[in-house]
């Protein structure tokens, strides 16, 4: 398990990108990793490519406090190609039939399950599952890092669930934030800006109402007196400068 972990999500599916289907993964894993004091890292959307998935997987790979849920391609049919891509990049390409898995499916399909579903349970070695409560074909995980679902939403979000509660329940490690309204033009405050020290996270959202303009400045940090120091920073030049502002949880607790 990964004491700070980097949230990627990867969801395969052309059907996605030609709109077909609508996506569901990336908000339902968004909304349970906020509700546990998480954020994401990057969500990438891609199609049913082998290189493009082995590209995406290094990527997330070389992230050494990685933590991915990836959707779509565990599935029997000829394009599923996510188990021998995740063999390929996390196992140096070695598979198994997982015991655990093989039975499983055998108890849901029978003589059914050959010669075509018994190939879900060929994953990547010293594989881990997840449950499916829809069909008891198991999604699967590596290293406590890495878990494979489903690509559809009623299976994959007990597996999310499941994936968070056991390994990644709640983020300990409190982190402030505050915001500030500065009623002018953001490019006022990029100087501010580029002076944010390390350990201060800053988000800038500009808005244009009319011929008014105004920016949302959100800054965020484990420490509370640098944070307190920074976001007075921003205090001081708009009242320096005559320029109107509101602000609001002075000290609110993200997680």
């Amino acid at each position: 398990m990964v004491t700070k972990p980097n949230f990627y999500s990867v969801i395969i599916g052309t059907e996605l990108l030609n709109g077909r289907r609508k996506d569901a993964h990336f908000a339902f894993l968004n909304e349970q990793l906020i509700k546990r004091g998480w954020t994401h890292k990057a969500s990438f959307v891609i199609e049913d490519d082998t290189t493009l998935m082995e590209n995406i997987y290094n990527l997330v790979k070389a992230d050494e406090n990685s933590v991915m849920f990836s959707y779509g391609g565990i599935g029997a049919t000829p394009d599923d190609y996510t188990r021998e891509v995740a063999a390929k990049v996390f196992r140096d390409g070695k598979m198994e039939y997982n015991q655990q898995a093989k039975e499983l499916i055998l108890n849901q399909f029978a003589d059914e399950a050959y010669p075509h579903r018994i190939q879900m349970a060929n994953l990547p070695i010293n594989a881990k599952l997840l449950k499916n409560i829809v069909n008891n074909v198991a999604g699967f995980y590596l290293d406590d890092r890495f878990f494979f679902t489903p690509g559809f939403p009623s299976m994959s979000q007990s597996m999310v669930i499941e994936a968070l509660d056991k390994h990644y329940n709640k983020n300990e490690q409190i982190k402030y934030r505050k915001t500030l309204t500065a009623f002018c033009s953001e490019n006022d405050l990029i100087t501010l800006m580029k002076n944010i020290p390390n350990g201060v996270e800053l988000s800038s959202l500009p808005k244009i109402k009319g011929d008014k303009r105004e920016v949302v400045l959100s800054l965020s940090s484990i420490y509370k007196e640098l944070l307190d120091k920074q976001f007075q920073v921003f205090i001081n030049f708009c009242e320096e400068n005559s320029i109107d502002y509101i602000f609001k949880d002075t000290n609110q607790i993200i997680n």
